[in-house]
């Protein structure tokens, strides 16, 4: 059976917490299983036709499990299986060959790029895939909505009892935080491991794995930094970032206390360089950052000017090596991060969130998934999660890109909702959402910043590039847009190469 989400979406002020049973941690002499081969694994685990497998991406695009697993699967000729993938990468070559094959029929994640992303635009998933959240999916999962038979956990290193660690390991990727639903939540859980050693910190504990087998190599940490988490050195990009922080700045989020996120884009990892300097030279210290850790909030908050890091994900080697030094750098899981449900959840806690965009709309509904022509690019991840959450989303994006604007009139597909972003801050000006009129006034007043509308700021780049080429897709659905308390917001239809 498929996961699909049905209930359309419609905006809610609030959500009222739910918690899910679990039952791993209650397990009493729990012995995990070590198995020798691939073909012993696989005997074990009894995997079948029309099961739910899942992988988490945490070794990003230097990810080697997934194409271990996909192979096997292929040699042995299963048919019907579903995909749920925290996320997908480039090096996930297997993955698009099975769904060539029919081998695997449906993919759940929340992040799709490279030759997967390519054969699902281009109609060859037997059945629609769903495009989900980070938040999103640890909530699907804990609901028991997307049900997982077997769940492929790359352990970077594990004890003698089957023990997790992140932290260590040639493979060392830090926080596991998107395996956590599946480890405490999947029928069975495999771990596949090249590094077998006493572990100083436990990620994820014994009782929550059924299996374990040691492989020569889980991956290349290397990979985890890919070429969505380098900072910008165009100085557009850059002049963007200062006046970022001159729009949080006169909004009054920069201050003692204040909580902070950035995405991984190269001006959104600008803006956190400059509110380094800014923190710094003020003396300000905030309460944490959060999110996909980079070297540069590492920076900050060793410094002082940050007193705490909730990290779902490293998203560099340098975030690795803080979390296995430092004590107030903590691991947090997806649902501790996103899932809307969670009480304490980290995004309901933030300040300020700066993301991204392909494109944004005149009602600032944000497109992070496919480009103009409806080719799968990417993904909400954490977008829509922390845009929700925080007080201020602000996208940060230049206005035009090779002589394509970012700012349209409807955006190709809806990643997150207008009714969650606060500002878009571009090179050609500021729009703030029409809701924020005292903002507006106020700013206008008080300040220099080139606040414009939306529509402005459409009417600028028109006359830059000309009236953009509006691409029809296909008929056929190809994924689904499941917003992050798993209601439907939007479809992607198959991409026309012609």
């Amino acid at each position: 059976m498929k996961y699909e989400p049905k209930n359309p979406y419609q905006y809610i002020g609030s959500y009222n917490p739910r918690t899910y049973q679990e039952n791993k941690s209650s397990r009493v002499s729990h012995i995990v299983k070590q198995v020798e081969t691939m073909d012993e694994l696989f005997n074990r685990i009894q995997l079948r036709d029309g099961m739910t497998i899942s992988f988490h991406h945490h070794l990003r695009n230097g990810d080697a499990v997934m194409n271990l697993i996909m192979d096997e699967i292929l040699k042995r000729n299963l048919r019907d299986i579903t995909v749920a993938a925290s996320s997908v990468f480039p090096v996930h070559t297997s993955l698009a060959t099975a769904i060539e094959a029919g081998v695997v029929t449906q993919v759940v994640s929340a992040y799709m790029s490279g030759f997967v992303a390519d054969v699902v635009s281009e109609g060859k998933c037997l059945y629609p895939c769903v495009m989900q959240t980070h938040g999103g999916r640890a909530l699907s999962i804990e609901s028991g909505k997307l049900k997982i038979d077997v769940a492929f956990i790359a352990s970077p290193a594990m004890d003698a009892s089957g023990n997790i660690s992140g932290r260590q390991g040639k493979a060392a990727c830090g926080s596991l935080g998107y395996a956590i639903a599946d480890a405490y939540y999947a029928n069975v859980v495999v771990a596949i491991t090249d590094t077998i050693e006493p572990l100083n910190h436990i990620d994820i504990a014994k009782e929550c794995v059924d299996v374990m087998i040691v492989v020569d190599s889980i991956g290349d940490p290397k990979g985890i930094v890919s070429g969505t988490t380098r900072i910008t050195k165009d100085p557009v990009g850059l002049a963007i970032a200062k006046r970022t922080i001159e729009l949080m700045d006169a909004a009054g989020y920069i201050k003692n206390g204040m909580s902070f996120q950035t995405g991984a884009g190269g001006i959104s990892l600008a803006v956190a360089t400059q509110l380094h300097q800014k923190l710094k030279k003020e003396s300000i210290q905030g309460s944490f950052a959060s999110g996909g850790i980079t070297g540069y909030l590492v920076d900050m908050f060793e410094e002082g000017l940050f007193e705490r890091l909730y990290d779902v994900q490293c998203f560099d080697l340098a975030a690795v090596a803080s979390i296995q030094k430092n004590e107030n750098h903590y691991s947090i899981s997806a649902s501790q991060y996103g899932n809307p449900y969670n009480p304490e959840n980290i995004v309901d806690q933030l300040d300020v969130v700066i993301l991204g965009a392909s494109e944004i709309d005149l009602d600032f509904n944000v497109n992070v998934t496919t480009g103009f022509d409806h080719r799968i690019l990417g993904g909400s991840g954490g977008h829509a999660d922390t845009a929700y959450g925080s007080k201020f989303a602000i996208i940060v994006s230049k206005l035009v890109s090779s002589r394509i604007s970012v700012v349209v009139d409807r955006v190709t597909t809806i990643t997150t909702p207008g009714e969650t972003v606060d500002a878009l801050v571009t090179d050609y000006g500021i729009a703030i959402h029409p809701r924020h009129s005292e903002l507006i006034h106020q700013l206008k007043k008080t300040t220099r910043l080139p606040v414009v509308s939306m529509k402005e700021l459409l009417d600028t780049a028109n006359e830059l590039c000309g009236l953009p080429q509006i691409i029809e897709p296909k008929e056929k659905i190809v994924a689904i847009m499941e917003y992050r308390d798993l209601s439907v917001i939007d479809v992607i239809r198959q991409f026309d190469p012609l």
